[in-house]
């Protein structure tokens, strides 16, 4: 059912006028990444976390910053390291004195976590027991220490990156950290032109300003219009069924299915592709879901929710590819 509000369909239409130049603005300093921008907007739009993936280089620090800068939100980043410890990213307790009294107490110092959009550079480089330190920031957005929950800033973003080619002293992100993630977001080689650009930007004195198109408030109001956003019953049925269609024991599988893939995507994928979409649709200064929209999201929502089988793996299969088959499937 619709939400919408009279007044709805004008603030669509703003927003999406705004969306256009916050993207022009990005592109004045970020070349070539017009997908991954897209891809990224929507996932803070639908209030998802998201996880860039490309070799050092493709600027997708640089992307982060500057939509934080256009977005007007707090921004902080960590640089994961083997030796950062979970108290480095949620805050510790520390022995203060208090000046008037002399009392001693153990106050909250929070961590670089409470922002509203966190970078997390390199995700992968830091053990486990660290990027655990993260679950809890990730789904519940609040963080716990010596018993005591601490609510993180509405809202609150984690963008991280991945080197996806240097293994040594990296860990990989388990399938339940992973899941956390709205979207993985795949940054590519620029083209030839898109990196030529590139060189006449960096070694001259050009240089671009980021102009604060919204603000935190905007950015919340926008997280409300979202799920306003009208999806039809048959492309919510289209999204599930995209889903579904991935899990190889569930009897809805194509023959090219269970012999490529062992393990499918559950229904936080599904959620995901249609709050993807109802972002896309927003972000475009639309008030209804296209089909263009949900198949715009189906790569990034589900290629780091499906699991190769051995015999994918033979083939040198990517996730990608199966998905790109499923899409002309289904």
């Amino acid at each position: 059912m619709s939400g919408l509000q009279p007044d709805d369909l004008r603030r669509i239409q703003e927003t999406g006028e705004k969306m256009t130049r916050l993207r022009a603005q990005l592109a004045r300093r970020i070349v070539g990444l017009e997908g991954p921008i897209e891809q990224l907007l929507c996932a803070v739009l639908a209030q998802g976390h998201a996880l860039l993936v490309g070799v050092p280089g493709l600027a997708k620090t640089l992307l982060v910053s500057s939509l934080a800068e256009s977005l007007g939100l707090d921004f902080r980043r960590i640089q994961f390291t083997p030796d950062l410890m979970p108290s480095d990213i949620t805050g510790t307790m520390v022995l203060e004195r208090d000046a008037q009294t002399g009392e001693k107490s153990f106050v909250f110092r929070p961590g670089p976590v409470f922002a509203n959009l966190l970078l997390a550079d390199e995700i992968n480089r830091t053990p486990p027991k660290t990027q655990a330190a993260l679950m809890e920031a990730l789904e519940e957005r609040q963080v716990t220490c010596a018993g005591q929950k601490h609510a993180l800033p509405s809202p609150f973003f984690v963008l991280a990156t991945q080197n996806p080619i240097e293994q040594e002293g990296t860990y990989q992100l388990p399938v339940a950290q992973l899941d956390r993630f709205m979207f993985l977001i795949q940054v590519d080689y620029p083209s030839f032109d898109h990196e030529l650009e590139v060189m006449r930007r960096t070694t001259s004195a050009y240089r671009s300003a980021m102009e604060p198109l919204f603000t935190r408030d905007d950015v919340l109001a926008l997280h409300e219009l979202v799920l306003r956003i009208r999806i039809g019953e048959d492309l919510m049925r289209y999204a599930m069924a995209l889903t579904r269609r991935t899990r190889a024991a569930s009897g809805q599988a194509p023959a090219f299915v269970r012999e490529w893939l062992a393990w499918g995507g559950g229904p936080r994928a599904t959620a995901c592709l249609i709050l993807g979409a109802k972002a896309r649709a927003l972000l475009h200064g639309r008030a209804d879901v296209l089909p263009e929209d949900v198949r715009a999201v189906v790569h990034p929502a589900l290629r780091h929710r499906v699991l190769l089988s051995y015999h994918a793996e033979a083939e040198a299969l990517e996730p990608d590819e199966v998905i790109t088959e499923l899409l002309a499937a289904t």
